[in-house]
C-alpha cells in the first residue's frame, strides 16, 4: 500500500489543482510500481509560507532575492 505525502505551500491551491495532483501522483505509482490505484494513498500537506524555507532563507526572502519563483 503506497502512501505518498506531498508538501506544498498554502498559497491558494484550488480543490481542482489538488485533485489533479492526486490523480497524477497515483498514475505515477501505478505506472512505475504497478500498484493498484485503490491501494495508493496520497496525502497533501499545505504548509504556511512562513514555515517554509529554501537555500537557507525563509521562502519570502528567497523570492525577493531570486529570479526563480
Amino acid at each position: 500500500m503506497p502512501v505518498i505525502t506531498v508538501q506544498i505551500t498554502n498559497e491558494g491551491n484550488t480543490p481542482e489543482q489538488k485533485a489533479e495532483l492526486i490523480r497524477g501522483m497515483t498514475d505515477v505509482i501505478v505506472r512505475v510500481l504497478n500498484k493498484p490505484p485503490a491501494l495508493t494513498h496520497v496525502l497533501i500537506e499545505e504548509v504556511p509560507l512562513d514555515n517554509w524555507g529554501v537555500a537557507g532563507l525563509p521562502t519570502q526572502e528567497f523570492r525577493k532575492q531570486s529570479t526563480i519563483h
